[in-house]
């Protein structure tokens, strides 16, 4: 077979949201830091031609990330990644974290030590310190120290043409979220309403993305909210989340990010301190453990330290080629399972 580029993936999950993670054949990404890479991804037609040829039909599907594996620039850094959407590169992830750590210690590129190997991981939105608890070459939980999140406003007022007025948080976790509470639409967090968050997610970040400019104030080529995350709090206290995404799923698990800017928002209203922990539930029931490590400061602002506790499971090795006589290169999507914003793909 004359295949034009052949990319090796590694099939893993944290706790249901698909993160694959490309083990090999990963061009190389121009960029003197990984924001730099982040942006080139996003801006460069070669880049975006990368990213479509790994997360778009037939190779790709709606459900998931990629995660390239890349050289680290930072000396203290084990690895570096940025994560591949249908959307755009994105800097960081929780789940992905958990991905990417399961994938380099029990396929021997970071060499595991039991009962307890620590990793760390370079991001675009600087560096996540990942400790695994590993057993019988096993990775069965990974504890992520996540970079500092932040609040960026409280309580902003959006117009909407469904519900009204409603109330939301834009908070930095690793990405800006918007965060809002899931009974302002009138639903709640559960597998049957996937589909109506999802739907309710994509015309709300529109219209909040509209409105509402953010960037990060030290790495510029962090900007925008990335997704809306739905919320609720549950009579145990745990946080039930749904994060949904262009062009329109439900994350599958709790979201690390997202519950990494929702505990930033927490802080400033005086519901979280340093040593907390509490789990959040996922639209599938799935856990994480939430943990607030410290306060800190990001360009002269509070902010604080999150921890996110999930485990990652590999589930399969796969190669993606490219047939130099493929009519559909650049990839493609329909409505039909993608969701009716496709056709903006």
């Amino acid at each position: 077979m004359r295949w034009k580029r052949t990319i090796q993936l590694l099939d893993v999950h944290a706790e249901g949201e698909i993160g694959k993670v490309a083990i090999g054949g990963v061009p190389k990404i121009p960029g003197n830091t990984v924001a730099e890479q982040l942006n080139w991804l996003n801006t460069d037609p070669k880049g975006q031609e990368l990213r479509r040829f790994l997360c778009l039909e037939p190779r790709g599907a709606p459900i998931g990330s990629v995660n390239l594996l890349l050289p680290p620039k930072h000396p203290d850094a084990d690895a570096a990644f940025i994560i591949l959407q249908p959307d755009q590169a994105h800097a960081s992830s929780g789940s992905n974290s958990i991905c990417v750590t399961t994938a380099l210690l029990e396929a021997g590129i970071v060499e595991m030590k039991e009962p307890e190997t620590i990793v760390t991981l370079e991001t675009a939105a600087g560096l996540v310190k990942a400790t695994a608890t590993c057993r019988d070459g096993r990775c069965e939980k990974v504890k992520l120290t996540m970079v500092p999140s932040f609040v960026q406003e409280l309580d902003v007022d959006v117009d909407t043409p469904h519900w009204g007025k409603i109330k939301v948080d834009i908070c930095y976790g690793g990405i800006f979220y918007a965060l809002v509470d899931v009974g302002q639409i009138n639903l709640t967090i559960e597998k049957g309403n996937a589909a109506a968050l999802v739907e309710a997610g994509m015309v709300l970040k529109e219209l909040i993305n509209r409105g509402i400019e953010v960037v990060h104030p030290e790495i510029p080529a962090i900007s925008g909210v990335a997704y809306v995350m739905f919320r609720d709090l549950e009579a145990d206290g745990t946080v039930r989340t749904c994060t949904t995404m262009w062009p329109g799923r439900a994350d599958r698990s709790p979201c690390g990010t997202g519950n990494s800017a929702n505990l930033a928002a927490r802080h400033a209203r005086g519901e979280a301190k340093v040593g907390d922990a509490f789990k959040s539930r996922s639209i599938i029931g799935s856990e994480f453990e939430v943990g607030l490590l410290a306060e800190t400061e990001v360009a002269g602002r509070p902010a604080i330290v999150p921890t996110i506790t999930g485990r990652g499971f590999t589930f399969g090795l796969s190669q993606v080629a490219l047939d130099p006589f493929d009519p559909h290169p650049g990839g493609f999507a329909l409505t039909d399972v993608w969701g009716p914003l496709a056709g903006e793909i």
